[in-house]
């Protein structure tokens, strides 16, 4: 009896443990049938709900006519009418403003006080500045007390003698004014023009030598952008130009090219249409278009991507769930779209969003 006993639970115990290990063996094919996965072909097998948690999102191409474009590098300046520097004409120690110093990132108005320059000079040269007005000040005594004495005398001395001891009042009394506000004086900094602080380099206290930079100032709605240009036929060629800024293009206006060479290149100066989360001395590459037109599919340059052998390429919504690679041949257009030579075809469905963790799939 013990014996049937310990068979019948030895078989439940073994069909316990193959019911288990199929249930386990169940989970994992399940799993990998589902699980976003390269392949053999190369192209991603990606089911809806992941689609859908990594925003992956499409868009039909179609060709269409555009202006042919070239870039340029370039970078962001500052409008000289509408940035300025402010800057110590006088070694002295910095106070701060009426509102304090200014940080960056706030906006000023012009001729608002920034700072205050309190100079600095030796204990020799303040006393002899000291004692110049001193003198000054006893000369300024002895020509008014001299008025006075020739005033009385009105009628008995020459009229020239008192017109010329007033004047040698008058001139005193100003050199003792000017001498004496130069020992108290302090420089007032105030802003050249309206815009936002871009640059600061000022602590209140800060002992600052003369002609020391100590903020710049920099009008955000009025800036522009320098591009170099190495075939001179290019800076005559140029109808419109962009830089890209995300999925959109800041436009640009064509101002005029230099009338000398910058390292072998010509300077081309472009004034940014409105206002632009852009910095001074951020490079830039400018798409510029011309007058010649031709006939190409445009797609979004968030829609490119590199393969492991560095080939540039896009991904093609081939099935439901099925994402294929296209390795394209791209060229400029603007700043945020690229033209499509080769590679695609009318009515292919391009990923436009969710690129780079689909090219992650693996």
């Amino acid at each position: 009896m013990k014996t049937v006993l310990f068979l019948l639970l030895a078989g439940l115990v073994t069909s316990a443990q193959g019911s288990a290990d199929h249930a386990h063996g169940d989970t994992p094919q399940v799993m990998a049938t589902d699980a976003p996965r390269r392949l053999p072909s190369g192209d991603v097998f990606l089911p809806k709900p992941t689609q859908r948690k990594l925003g992956i999102r499409t868009s039909q191409v179609a060709t269409a006519e555009h202006a042919r474009a070239f870039e340029l590098n370039g970078r962001v300046v500052s409008d000289p009418n509408a940035g300025g520097r402010v800057q110590s004409t006088q070694a002295g120690r910095l106070l701060p403003g009426p509102r304090g110093l200014p940080g960056i990132g706030q906006r000023v108005v012009r001729g608002e006080v920034l700072g205050v320059i309190e100079p600095t000079i030796g204990a020799v040269e303040r006393g002899s500045q000291a004692a110049q007005l001193a003198d000054l000040r006893a000369q300024h005594d002895n020509a008014k007390k001299r008025l006075t004495r020739l005033e009385q005398l009105e009628g008995a001395v020459p009229q020239k003698d008192i017109d010329s001891a007033r004047i040698d009042l008058v001139s005193l009394a100003a050199r003792v004014a000017a001498v004496g506000g130069v020992l108290g004086s302090r420089e007032l900094l105030r802003a050249p023009v309206a815009g936002v602080v871009s640059t600061a380099h000022a602590v209140a206290g800060q002992v600052v030598d003369a002609r020391e930079l100590l903020f710049e100032i920099v009008d955000p709605a009025r800036l522009m952008v320098e591009a170099l240009a190495y075939d001179d036929a290019r800076a005559a060629a140029i109808a419109s130009a962009s830089i890209g800024a995300g999925e959109s293009a800041i436009r640009l206006r064509f101002i005029g090219a230099g009338a000398q060479l910058r390292d072998q290149a010509l300077p081309l100066m472009f004034r940014v249409e409105g206002e632009a989360r852009l910095a001074v001395n951020q490079p830039v590459r400018v798409a510029v278009q011309t007058s010649t037109r031709f006939k190409v599919i445009a797609a979004p340059a968030s829609a490119l991507a590199r393969n492991p052998a560095n080939e540039t390429i896009v991904w093609v919504h081939a099935g439901a769930e099925t994402f294929a690679p296209r390795t394209v041949r791209v060229a400029p257009l603007d700043g945020a779209r690229v033209a499509v030579l080769s590679g695609l075809k009318d009515g292919d469905r391009l990923v436009v969003d969710g690129v780079q963790l689909l090219n992650q799939v693996r």
